[in-house]
């Protein structure tokens, strides 16, 4: 599945939960597609066990924001497992949260889709987290590409 290219996301959800005020939890994803027009829905792949999979679990609100390739950076520190806390990564991120989702919305991306869990399976290793969009935001500006991943390696489509 090297071989087959994929657009990069960093999935969010705010955990409100994690005290005292709450905890934005974040995740480098390639496995993130449509799956509907009508009724508009998505699918993210996470890790089953992984500190979102267990968020999303029991929290049914996330976000998805498509990474540009100016992104690169944000893209691998947020791919990186246990080295640092989202609370950090976040505080570096430029960010605004979703009016209807709660999620963190990474600034400059290319888009970014609010959503809802309307199922979850399990296949293998991972959860598929099915969302009904609730909120599209487009980027301002389109002059920047998309960030893709192909082969183990960030790429970009110019």
């Amino acid at each position: 599945m090297a071989r087959l290219a994929a657009g990069v996301v960093l999935l969010a959800a705010h955990d409100p939960e994690d005290e005292p005020d709450g905890a934005d939890v974040g995740m480098t994803a390639t496995a993130f597609m449509s799956v509907s027009l009508e009724p508009p829905l998505v699918l993210a792949s996470v890790r089953t066990g992984s500190r979102m999979a267990e968020l999303l679990e029991r929290q049914p609100l996330w976000a998805a924001s498509l990474l540009t390739e100016g992104q690169r950076q944000s893209a691998g520190r947020f791919a990186m497992k246990g080295r640092l806390s989202d609370r950090l990564l976040f505080r570096e991120l430029p960010h605004t949260r979703g009016a209807a989702s709660g999620a963190p919305l990474v600034d400059g991306a290319l888009a970014a889709v609010e959503c809802r869990t309307e199922r979850s399976v399990r296949a293998g290793d991972h959860t598929l987290f099915i969302g009904g969009v609730l909120a599209t935001t487009l980027a301002h500006e389109d002059s920047a590409g998309p960030l893709t991943y192909y082969r183990g390696h960030y790429r970009f489509l110019r």
